[in-house]
């Protein structure tokens, strides 16, 4: 898991600059307002959005109440499903965390720009295995490691995607707090509270001003066995 912030990510480094131009033609502008919801779990799946600016999470509900974390979305990622079922529905929702502006593309302009298209069809296949691979390794660091593991891995891609370089250390520039964290793992805030308790006495991460900075990278690692994944697989 390499830890250099501030990489470009997403689908526009995956896309030649012609095919990207040729998706941005399909594309229509909208403004959703922190606290909205780009779409709801269960809402049919007839719609991409590529986000132009802002921030937007995706999470999935369980039965029991609880709400996962599954994705930090930024400025260039593509958020939607694509997939062979006709009456598709999303299998999570997509809120708003931060005022976004998105480009809305439908799916039957899509299939149609990629049947006409073949070097288009191409890459955007190699953006929905990249996809594919960033959600295996997410579900392995929740299901093999404990949740020590989860959240270390998690410290880690949260520096990769927010991270900034500092004498201290590694400081991820975003504010998040312990239940946020618990939901991106699946697991309780009191837990996360212990868990945090014992990485700041073993000094690999301490707060400063509200923002939490990696002191110790080598330890995080060790902890989730990291397997030195590209930085576009290591990410929020």
């Amino acid at each position: 898991m390499g830890m250099n912030a501030r990489q470009p990510e997403g689908l526009e480094p995956l896309l030649s600059q012609e095919s990207f131009e040729k998706l941005k033609g399909i594309m229509y502008v909208r403004n959703f307002e922190k606290g909205s919801c780009l779409f709801w779990e269960g809402d049919a799946a007839n719609h991409l959005y590529y986000i132009m600016q802002g921030r937007v999470r995706t999470t999935k509900s369980a039965d029991n109440g609880r709400t996962l974390t599954l994705y930090l979305h930024q400025q260039g990622d593509l958020i939607g499903q694509m997939d062979p079922f006709l009456e598709s529905v999303h299998n999570f929702s997509a809120e708003v965390t931060e005022d976004v502006q998105v480009g809305v593309i439908q799916r039957k302009d899509l299939e149609v720009l990629l049947w006409q298209n073949s070097d288009l069809a191409i890459e955007f296949m190699k953006w929905m295995g990249l996809m594919h691979r960033l959600t295996q390794t997410k579900f392995r660091d929740l299901i093999m490691f404990g949740k020590t593991g989860a959240l270390c891995s998690l410290l880690i891609r949260l520096g990769n995607s927010y991270g900034k370089e500092t004498d201290g250390g590694i400081l991820i520039d975003m504010k998040i707090n312990n239940t946020e964290l618990a939901d991106m793992i699946g697991a309780t805030r009191e837990s996360v509270n212990r868990m945090l308790s014992e990485l700041k006495r073993e000094k690999v991460i301490q707060n400063h001003n509200g923002y939490m900075v990696i002191q110790d990278l080598a330890y995080l690692r060790e902890v989730c066995h990291c397997e030195n994944c590209p930085k576009e697989v290591c990410r929020m």
